[in-house]
């Protein structure tokens, strides 16, 4: 007898269910009183987008306990995903092993704002080397070996990367792979 599964979807979490962008531009108007404009940022990474004096500070403030707790969901991203949940299994895959406490802030994230997500389906790790079907990633260096369906979230650092089926909020997620 021959068991069918659902098409597995391996969905990132910094700039695809949590706004990192929005917390590092209000960490730098809080604590620098600078004002990062979303617009500037255009094919650049955050700390790109800080006067020089400031450039390494991003790497403390990542490495902060707290750093990735607070952060904002990304506008539609919980009803999409539930949505998901019922044509695919649904994984959430973080590179969470790089900063130091994002992996105790991370889960405790998503345990707040994707609760029905069960802990079986949270892959916390270093290389997103994934048995999936689809991912959802804003950064292009983890589909360099992945051989399925991939879709680049749209974040200020690759606006201008070609060559990638994109995807620009959860409501595109929504009409790609819940209207197919």
């Amino acid at each position: 007898m021959s068991i069918t599964r659902k098409p597995r979807i391996a969905i990132d979490m910094d700039e695809v269910l949590a706004d990192t962008i929005d917390k590092f531009i209000e960490l730098y108007k809080q604590r620098h009183s600078h004002e990062v404009i979303l617009a500037d940022m255009h094919g650049m990474e955050i700390g790109q987008a800080l006067p020089p004096h400031l450039s390494s500070t991003v790497r403390a403030y990542v490495n902060e306990r707290g750093f990735f707790r607070d952060i904002k969901v990304m506008p539609g991203s919980q009803q999409v995903v539930k949505a998901l949940m019922e044509r695919y299994d649904v994984y959430i895959a973080s590179a969470a092993m790089e900063f130091k406490y994002s992996l105790e802030d991370k889960q405790a994230w998503l345990e707040e704002h994707f609760p029905f997500i069960s802990w079986t389906n949270i892959i916390f790790c270093g290389h997103k080397i994934l048995d999936v079907d689809i991912m959802i990633d804003d950064r292009i260096k983890n589909f360099v070996t992945f051989k399925g369906r991939k879709l680049l979230y749209t974040s200020p650092h690759n606006v201008l990367i070609d060559g990638f089926e994109r995807v620009n909020n959860w409501q595109d997620v929504a009409d790609k792979l819940l209207t197919e």
